[in-house]
């Protein structure tokens, strides 16, 4: 596996692991296996897949606990991210918290759900409208003068945003959606991190299943998995659209001689050597066809084709059902 670095000085591995779904949101608590999640962690760690991804409001709580149970006596072995800023309740409700008191007790509480000293990449997981950028950073720069963490990062930021933060301290990443499905990034994001030297680490860069061929109508999403209720490219007036589209990149994976999985992740490595995708999957038959996607080389051509056959501006649906926490 090749190794990418963001920022300065954080080095990670080209492609990461998202590690959401094996708790929350997508599927059933019935069909999520715990040892299964685990085992995938470790042969992640074998094949070279090092950097970790989740957060405190994937469970809510729950996945962090996973992770650090698969990394005990193995933390050397990964960079772990995780991020703070969502709190949800109880009735399902969530709010977003950039204040300094939250940032402080929210990384300890992070750290001690996943067993560990120090976290390598610690994000905003959205920004706050209500607390400005700097007070927020500020407190996170204060984790870092601590120790205990060593990379600040931001989700879901502009690029006014991301500016503002550098002034502060530095940022070494900022993660948002980011695939052949999703490219409003293009317009603002990604110009101000190449001015910046600050990585993206793009997440659902397989579009939640629609790129890799996973979900092709509505029947293959269980009762449970939030894409049915909450994110518009599900639903039953955009999905069949949106299926439509992904299948041309089936077609040119088999000219290829690679699954639509790999060959969209292998895209996205190709927009920059500063892009980390975060593929997630709870399985490690699934984590071995996504590392595959840093070892196919592209053409120029190869990539034209791609664009043209998956036009962002045909996919139906907008990408988020909150797209008014997310900046733009």
């Amino acid at each position: 596996m090749q190794r990418r670095r963001l920022g300065d000085s954080l080095e990670v591995s080209a492609i990461g692991l998202g590690c959401m779904g094996m708790s929350d949101f997508y599927g059933t608590t019935e069909e999520r296996d715990e040892r299964e999640a685990i085992a995938t962690i470790h042969r992640a760690a074998e094949i070279g897949v090092t950097f970790l991804d989740t957060a405190d409001m994937y469970g809510p709580f729950t996945n962090e606990q996973l992770v650090g149970r698969a990394v005990a006596g193995h933390r050397d072995s990964y960079q772990i991210a995780t991020k703070f800023g969502f709190v949800r309740s109880d009735d399902g409700s969530q709010r977003i918290d950039g204040s300094p008191k939250h940032v402080r007790e929210a990384c300890d509480a992070s750290l001690q759900r996943l067993g560990v000293d120090h976290i390598d990449l610690y994000y905003q997981h959205r920004v706050d409208a209500t607390v400005p950028i700097e007070e927020t950073v500020g407190a996170m720069a204060e984790l870092v003068a601590a120790g205990k963490v060593l990379h600040l990062g931001l989700s879901e930021a502009s690029g006014a945003t991301l500016r503002r933060a550098q002034t502060v301290h530095r940022i070494s990443a900022v993660q948002s959606e980011y695939s052949l499905f999703s490219r409003d990034l293009e317009r603002d994001v990604i110009p101000a991190l190449r001015e910046l030297n600050v990585g993206l680490v793009p997440y659902s860069p397989l579009g939640r299943g629609l790129l890799a061929g996973s979900v092709t109508s509505s029947r293959d999403l269980p009762a449970g998995d939030v894409r049915r209720s909450r994110f518009p490219r599900f639903s039953d007036e955009n999905l069949d659209a949106n299926a439509r589209i992904a299948a041309r990149l089936h077609e040119l994976a088999a000219q290829k001689g690679c699954t639509a999985a790999q060959l969209a992740l292998a895209w996205l490595l190709h927009q920059g050597d500063d892009i980390v995708p975060i593929p997630g999957t709870k399985r490690q038959a699934r984590l071995e066809e996504n590392a595959v996607a840093a070892s196919l080389v592209l053409s120029a051509e190869e990539l034209r084709s791609i664009e043209q056959a998956v036009p962002a501006q045909e996919v139906q649906g907008a990408r988020h059902w909150d797209m008014a926490s997310i900046e733009r």
